[in-house]
């Protein structure tokens, strides 16, 4: 079963005689000059907008239009000249491939320039946050079962009780969703489980999803036992507001994918020096050593991860290599027949 893209309603935004633009959700912050930092971003509106009133008390002459997309149409907006002045999206891969093609601008400050090497790429992209991948199981589906640790561990789980997590298990659409494209590669990289895995799912008709936030209310509406590789920032958030206990957050210790939230501004922008300082203050928070009362977690986060046998995943050409047309083909090829078995 696959859920409807739809956050808060689909909206067909006008941006130019050959472009319309599937926008999410959509908001208008008034400054109080003429100048408009217009933003296209993945991240959902409730998690950036803290971000967004920091940068309008630095910054209050500066409106700020910010619209949410996925990341595929995000992708494609910019390939099409859409004007907006800073993009943002979790799809590093995509965000990577758009600036090596020539369709960011540089950028260069002293803040920029703080962060590690692997956080940013030629003056031209930047990471501003490191996010883990990890899997968010509803309680009451699971109560009698140990709890797994490893993918072998929940690939036995799943095998062994399928009454019970059939059409319960959810997963990212990865022919639609770039961030779900991004982990399945990359996964595929990393770990021989991967493809044993989604054959498993794939014989419990998975539902099969465009977004973090979607599987993440379902799993704790009791509509999902599990969700494989949602956001762990969005299943943090989704789990401090979580007072009956319905939602446990799963981080395998086998392996993780780890990704970078990435910002650039696009060859097309008009607006730089607005967007060229909301990076700065995205890249100054981004060195923090804890995440205080910031949704989104700091490169910091890194090193953990790093100590124990992974990392984020790294800025570099490498990215590329799945997207590929023919890579890309025989890839959504083999997951297709993993997922969604007859």
């Amino acid at each position: 079963m696959r859920i409807p893209v739809f956050a808060l309603g689909l909206i067909l935004w006008a941006l130019g005689p050959a472009t319309a633009l599937e926008i999410e959700d959509h908001r208008l912050y008034p400054g109080t000059g003429d100048r408009i930092l217009r933003i296209v971003s993945t991240t959902d509106l409730a998690v950036f907008e803290p971000y967004i009133q920091a940068f309008r008390r630095a910054q209050p002459g500066v409106s700020i239009d910010y619209s949410v997309v996925s990341s595929s149409v995000l992708h494609r907006a910019i390939l099409g000249g859409a004007q907006f002045d800073l993009a943002v999206s979790s799809a590093m891969d995509l965000q990577f491939q758009l600036a090596n093609d020539g369709f960011a601008q540089r950028y260069n400050s002293s803040a920029t320039e703080a962060l590690p090497d692997w956080a940013r790429w030629r003056d031209l992209i930047f990471a501003f946050t490191t996010e883990p991948a990890v899997v968010v199981i509803n309680s009451a589906r699971f109560a009698g079962l140990s709890l797994p640790t490893t993918r072998q561990e929940l690939i036995a789980i799943l095998r062994d009780n399928p009454d019970r997590f059939s059409g319960a298990v959810g997963t990212y659409d990865v022919r639609d969703s770039g961030l779900g494209y991004l982990f399945a590669t990359q996964e595929d990289r990393s770990t021989d489980a991967y493809w044993r895995l989604n054959e498993v799912m794939g014989r419990l008709g998975p539902r099969l999803y465009c977004c973090s936030a979607q599987m993440i209310d379902d799993v704790a509406e009791g509509r999902l036992a599990l969700a494989y590789n949602v956001l762990g920032s969005y299943a943090a958030e989704r789990l401090a507001r979580d007072s009956g206990g319905r939602v446990q957050i799963l981080k395998m210790q086998d392996f993780s994918n780890a990704m970078l939230r990435t910002a650039f501004v696009p060859a097309s922008a008009q607006e730089t020096e607005a967007a060229g300082a909301l990076i700065d203050m995205l890249a100054t928070l981004a060195l923090r050593e804890a995440p205080g009362d910031w949704p989104l977690p700091p490169l910091s986060q890194a090193g953990a991860g790093q100590a124990i046998g992974f990392g984020p995943i790294r800025l570099g050409p490498a990215l590329m290599v799945y997207l590929d047309p023919l890579n890309r083909r025989a890839f959504l090829t083999e997951w297709e027949n993993a997922m969604e078995q007859r």
